[in-house]
């Protein structure tokens, strides 16, 4: 029960920090805790399955640094271990004119973080791509692509374990001591002794950082994502991937179309709160984890911000017309009856107490410990470069 190195989570960038870890370091004993029995079983697994290009993150960031480098990484993995991926492309659709000064926007930040290849579409040319597609202007991204994240994540957790990695799965982590010296983590099952300890807990990251640091200036406040299907008669509307300009006031992307990499067709998702970490419906609820995000400080400021867009997610969650119609701005042919229920994922999104909405990655280190606060997209694309970012830390 003595380890060098714990890891708390089994989600990609807890294996990918694992697998990163155990790279640089082949004699240190590590161990992945990980609630569920299986890996990726939240936000890994339940993302669209994108490939993000790194267009929109501020340059300089954490988000923009680590997606273009975790964009090579995670193709060359795929490439290497023969996961399924493709390199579709994607446009990204202005439908008004109001819209075209925010698509420059995007397409200079695009330059800015070195992405190449990336081209105006005039109407006539977007839909020579996309020809169901509506709008005025368009952005095409060749790089963004779709991918098998589960599969990422069972191949990573098999060469970790190969390499002398060690996964506990079943094992929800209830109390950190941090002893200087020794970290006593103790789970429901068992009790673990280390000299340092990474969490990268996901929607719990806020719960696992407390447990060490009671001053904890963030939480995670769940937004769920809800999806719905293409019939397969209709799948012939959506080509490759096609995004609209995202809503300045909002710090999420948008309703889009994304061809999945099983051939489905994807619509969504919109970004709707959630009454409990892992409430991928509209009725979950969990009482205590409902009142940590009214009773925080920074919601109040949120409401008062993002109140009304909110209240329109959460009609266009309650009713599929509402949804169909935000849809046909990019696709005026799609139907209610051209949708099937699909998934949905939960978004752990970190938020100070004055209100803000941390759109970066979020990594603290104190001492022996690092914990992963806010990782939000792209961390998927980002794992393997976010995991190197780590075991560097973890050296120093």
């Amino acid at each position: 029960m003595n380890y060098d190195i714990i890891i708390v989570g089994a989600g990609l960038v807890g294996l990918a920090t694992a697998y990163q870890t155990k790279l640089k370091n082949p004699a240190s004993k590590i161990l992945i805790l990980e609630k569920e029995n299986n890996v990726a079983a939240h936000q890994s697994g339940h993302n669209s399955g994108v490939i993000h290009s790194g267009i929109y993150y501020k340059p300089g960031s954490l988000k923009a640094k680590n997606c273009i480098e975790g964009y090579n990484s995670i193709i060359n993995f795929a490439k290497e271990y023969g996961i399924n991926y493709d390199l579709c492309g994607k446009i990204i659709v202005a439908t008004s004119q109001e819209e075209l000064p925010l698509l420059d926007n995007i397409y200079k930040r695009g330059i800015d973080n070195g992405l190449q290849n990336l081209k105006y579409l005039s109407r006539e040319e977007f839909r020579e791509i996309e020809p169901h597609c509506e709008g005025v202007k368009a952005i095409k991204v060749p790089q963004t692509g779709i991918i098998d994240y589960p599969g990422i994540a069972d191949k990573i957790k098999e060469h970790f374990e190969e390499l002398g990695g060690e996964i506990r799965f079943n094992n929800e982590v209830k109390n950190i001591i941090d002893n200087n010296d020794e970290i006593i983590v103790t789970t429901a099952a068992s009790e673990f002794r280390t000299k340092k300890l990474i969490s990268c807990a996901g929607l719990y990251s806020d719960k696992v950082t407390t447990m060490t640091n009671n001053k904890n200036d963030v939480i995670i406040i769940p937004f769920r994502g809800e999806y719905y299907k293409i019939k397969d008669e209709k799948k012939h509307l959506v080509r490759h991937l096609i995004y609209p300009i995202p809503d300045p006031n909002f710090p999420f992307l948008g309703v889009h179309f994304t061809r999945m990499i099983d051939g489905n067709i994807e619509a969504g998702p919109n970004a709707v709160l959630a009454f409990r970490k892992e409430g991928y419906r509209f009725f979950d609820f969990d009482f205590n984890e409902t009142m940590q995000t009214l009773l925080w400080p920074g919601f109040r400021k949120i409401v008062a911000k993002y109140g009304k867009t909110g209240l329109g997610e959460m009609h266009r969650s309650l009713s599929k017309a509402a949804f169909t119609k935000a849809l046909q701005k990019l696709l005026p042919e799609i139907q209610e009856n051209d949708l099937v229920p699909g998934g949905a994922g939960v978004r752990a999104q970190a938020c100070d107490r004055n209100g803000n909405l941390i759109d970066d990655f979020d990594i603290v280190k104190n001492g022996n410990i690092i914990h992963v606060r806010n990782a939000p997209s792209p961390a998927a694309t980002s794992c393997l470069s976010i995991g190197k970012k780590i075991s560097k830390l973890v050296e120093n």
